[in-house]
């Protein structure tokens, strides 16, 4: 059975806070559980600094803190679920889908931003989440107002 939780992947683009805010909304309309989901591909790590002052940095941190700054700036109500965030590791649009499935999601909302001319036949991370999700997929108009 599929759990009440809306799965948003999310990079740092304004075009994806956006549709992260759509998901708050849609998971908040319908009390669902809200995690924010950004990938990474490579396990680059690097070292700022020296001695004991010093700071690693990879590919999963990265990640990790754009997940949780976008959860942390979404309008949420204060009585709901606390929403959840990650790193995953693949492609983005493959980590998405690996983390809607192990959730058992209920949803997936994902940004239109690169859903234009021949991307829309040759595949962008909405396109190939659309078609591999094995729940319903939401896809928030990001490229503007909507009147194009």
């Amino acid at each position: 059975m599929r759990e009440n939780i809306v799965v948003v992947g999310v990079d740092d683009s304004e075009t994806a806070l956006r549709a992260a805010q759509t998901a708050a909304e849609v998971a908040t309309a319908f009390g669902a559980r809200l995690h924010v989901v950004s990938a990474f591909e490579d396990e680059r790590t690097e070292v700022y600094g020296v001695g004991s002052d010093k700071w690693i940095v990879s590919g999963a941190t990265t990640a990790e803190r754009v997940a949780r700054n976008v959860a942390e700036s979404l309008t949420w109500p204060a009585d709901a679920e606390k929403i959840t965030y990650m790193a995953s590791r693949g492609k983005p649009a493959d980590a998405i889908l690996a983390e809607a499935q192990r959730l058992q999601a209920r949803l997936v909302v994902v940004g239109n931003r690169r859903m234009q001319g021949i991307g829309r036949i040759l595949g962008s991370i909405a396109s190939s989440v659309a078609h591999g999700a094995d729940c319903d997929v939401y896809i928030v108009n990001t490229t503007g107002d909507g009147a194009e």
